[in-house]
């Protein structure tokens, strides 16, 4: 097995993390929409888990950078890009990505669940395409 078929095991089950994560996400999202979680305990619960979410993804994202898989890297990292640009210009007073004090105002609550979903539709994409080029590459190298 060459580098690119451990490259590809590991981004499947990274995926697969991802895209539970996701699927999580909109759970506790529409559970608090629904008024089964209070703000406080929805916003623990996600905020638990951003920080994993980006360490993730990054990380995927730079080993198909590194092993040169540059159409892959192009299609993943805006994401990941796009969550560090989110975690890094959190206005500050907030206890996390998710703060129950605004997650309520200005439509956030809407925001976030089709933020989520988007994030949960692009796992689901790439969890696809990232079997693919397993299988292909462990094929290609027998």
């Amino acid at each position: 097995m060459g580098p690119d078929g451990m490259l590809f095991i590991f981004a499947l089950l990274d995926e697969g993390a991802l895209l539970f994560l996701a699927v999580y996400f909109v759970i506790t999202l529409s559970d608090l929409e629904c008024d089964y979680l209070n703000a406080r305990a929805c916003c623990d619960k996600l905020n638990y888990w951003v920080v994993m979410e980006l360490i993730s993804h990054n990380v995927l994202s730079l080993l198909l950078l590194l092993s040169g898989h540059w159409i892959l890297f192009l299609m993943y990292a805006p994401i990941g890009a796009w969550l560090t640009f989110k975690f890094v210009t959190k206005p500050s007073g907030n206890i996390g990505m998710f703060d129950p004090t605004e997650i309520h105002n200005q439509k956030h609550l809407k925001q976030y669940m089709r933020e989520s979903l988007v994030r949960l539709g692009f796992h689901l994409v790439f969890f696809f395409v990232f079997l693919y080029w397993m299988i292909y590459s462990l094929v290609k190298g027998h």
